[in-house]
């Protein structure tokens, strides 16, 4: 006989971010949980970059209980302006475009950005003091008896080359460069994203007139400007931004990485589901990475739900996560792909369909509801409407 009350198992491999939230968001369905990572606690948080957050984001954080303790470290933005400066045309998105539902609520937002260590900070909290949930870090992972191994271990993750799943992988000429800088010009609830022929560029607010960068360019040019004194950081910096925007000091040591399409040629195999960047990997632009992470945790949350209520069957899990994460992947990672292709460049023929997209969003507005629908639950939004 099936117990009334059978107790599943899982296990978390990666304390990141995602990994973390995957772990708190399978005990919130009544799993129990083991969660490994090889760093200790200090390497996980002394990351030092900021997301940006969506409404995807948001609604699952509050089905969890955390929105409310992470709402200290959340940074709203109110409006944001796009702007493409190839042909210096600007577009701004703000509450009125998020739909009458969401710009009336309580503390309406655009979206909201946090930096990583005190994100995680609370997210390892609450782990810790989770009775469900076993926490090892700083070691190598032990093997667990788990009907459910969730690989949330990166973009050079070793669960998925040892289960021999196979990536496509397309390398951005571009790298992007991280840094905290003081700026004017700018309210403290504005966002930007800038389009520029070298790549995009975007201008995240942090509070108190800080604001996290997230500059796209090719990699030889980033690694020169990680290596600029401040000053001439500052000085570069100056001729890349819009002249209404003002550096006036580097708050922290500018930071290059490269950038790719990733995505794995299957999301499961076996027991095991690959989270995360474990999966796919997209370029920064419009601030889909982490958002587009979590959205893999909320239908990991709903699987496990099902199963936990006896509507799925456990061994089913794996196949109908890979399923359902399809559709909203393959377009998120092609529609950030034809961002960074049709603006990152001064192309003539390009020109003229970008300044008349541009106008049609500034005019339209439920073209901006649209986009704004796009970025803020993925694509396949714009599929059911």
């Amino acid at each position: 006989m099936v117990p009334s009350n059978p107790v599943y198992r899982a296990q978390v491999k990666g304390a990141g971010p995602t990994g973390a939230l995957a772990a708190l968001a399978l005990a919130d369905a009544g799993w129990q949980v083991f969660l490994s990572d090889p760093l200790p606690a200090a390497n996980l948080l002394e990351r030092s970059r900021a997301y940006a957050f969506t409404h995807s984001t948001q609604h699952l954080l509050a089905q969890l209980g955390l929105w409310e303790e992470l709402q200290g470290a959340m940074v709203p933005f109110r409006s944001l302006q796009l702007l493409d400066l190839a042909i210096d045309q600007q577009v701004p998105f703000g509450l009125a475009d998020l739909g009458p539902r969401l710009a009336t609520a309580p503390g309406a937002a655009v979206g909201w950005v946090a930096q990583h260590r005190p994100l995680l900070s609370v997210l390892l909290e609450r782990l810790a003091a989770h009775p469900a949930i076993s926490l090892e870090l700083g070691t190598a992972p032990t093997a667990q008896p788990a009907d459910l191994i969730v690989a949330a271990d990166g973009p050079h993750s070793p669960s998925r080359e040892a289960l021999g799943i196979g990536v496509l992988q397309w390398p951005y000429r571009q790298s992007c460069l991280t840094a905290l800088v003081q700026l004017r010009g700018s309210a403290d609830d504005q966002a930007w994203e800038l389009l520029r022929p070298e790549g995009p560029f975007a201008v995240l607010p942090l509070g108190a007139g800080q604001f996290q960068l997230v500059w796209s360019a090719p990699a030889r040019r980033c690694r020169q400007l990680e290596t600029l004194g401040d000053a001439a950081f500052l000085d570069a910096l100056a001729g890349a931004l819009p002249d209404q925007l003002q550096p006036d000091a580097l708050l922290d040591a500018p930071r290059a990485f490269p950038v790719s399409l990733l995505l794995a040629r299957r999301l499961h195999r076996g027991r095991t589901v690959l989270v995360g960047e474990s999966g796919h990997r997209s370029h920064p632009v419009g601030g889909q990475g982490l958002n587009l992470c979590w959205r893999d945790v909320a239908q990991l949350h709903r699987l496990a739900r099902r199963v936990r209520a006896g509507r799925l069957a456990v061994e089913r899990l794996p196949a109908a996560y890979g399923r359902r994460r399809w559709p909203d992947l393959l377009l998120t990672l092609l529609a950030t792909d034809l961002l960074v292709r049709v603006f990152s460049n001064r192309a003539p023929l390009l020109l003229p369909v970008r300044r008349l997209a541009l106008a049609l969003l500034g005019r339209l507005a439920p073209l901006r509801q649209l986009s704004l629908a796009a970025m803020t639950h993925g694509p396949c939004q714009l599929l059911q409407r």
